[in-house]
């Protein structure tokens, strides 16, 4: 499994001839960069612009499968559970999909743009993900506090913020004690490579 991160909350997950899109960028956001890559199946945490952009995950006759809200999916060879969630993302109350999924040997805990710390029953009760993705730039999104409270919370292996700007990520670094922590451009694991972790945070450059 190969994790890159492309700007906000679009994250790329690609094993073998799959490829996935979390969060991908529509044309239409003024925040970030339209997501410029194609992908088989396209992940919408919120109906916003900055994270629903599933048209510009196409490429060709190449069009992803669009999963759009909270649900059980098994596409392709992934399987996927969609839970409901809230978030005041850019300043109204919404509703946010996170994503819990079984992808190449590993399990991946999407937040998108979660805003609210009070989880579902069912999302606390799952096994602690190999891999948790996280907002942890505030507006309206879990601040860098209440990102690392939670990911402690889910004892999570491997933790990768998202949403985040330079102080955001410096408050989360520090509020984690991994304040030496260099961004890096990919993220390649394998599920031998995440035994014994806990809650090491993993910035990826976008």
């Amino acid at each position: 499994m190969i994790i890159t991160y492309h700007e906000g909350s679009c994250v790329r997950i690609s094993a073998g001839d799959t490829t996935l899109v979390l969060g991908p960028v529509s044309k239409q956001s003024k925040n970030f960069k339209p997501t410029n890559f194609g992908a088989d199946v396209a992940f919408v945490p919120l109906n916003h612009a900055d994270m629903n952009g599933v048209e510009e995950a196409g490429r060709g006759e190449r069009v992803p499968f669009a999963v759009t809200g909270p649900g059980e999916y098994e596409v392709k060879d992934v399987t996927v559970s969609g839970f409901g969630t809230k978030s005041k993302y850019e300043g109204s109350e919404k509703i946010n999909t996170i994503y819990s999924l079984i992808f190449d040997g590993l399990s991946v805990l999407y937040m998108g743009a979660l805003g609210d710390t009070n989880l579902p029953a069912d999302v606390l009760e799952m096994d602690s993900p190999d891999i948790l993705i996280i907002p942890v730039g505030g507006n309206g999104a879990l601040s860098p506090a209440e990102a690392q409270k939670l990911s402690v919370k889910l004892e999570a292996k491997i933790i990768i913020p998202i949403l985040y700007d330079d102080k955001t990520l410096r408050q989360f670094l520090k509020e984690a004690g991994e304040e030496g922590t260099k961004p890096v451009e990919k993220l390649t694991l394998k599920p031998r490579d995440v035994a014994g972790k806990e809650n090491e945070v993993v910035v990826l450059s976008s």
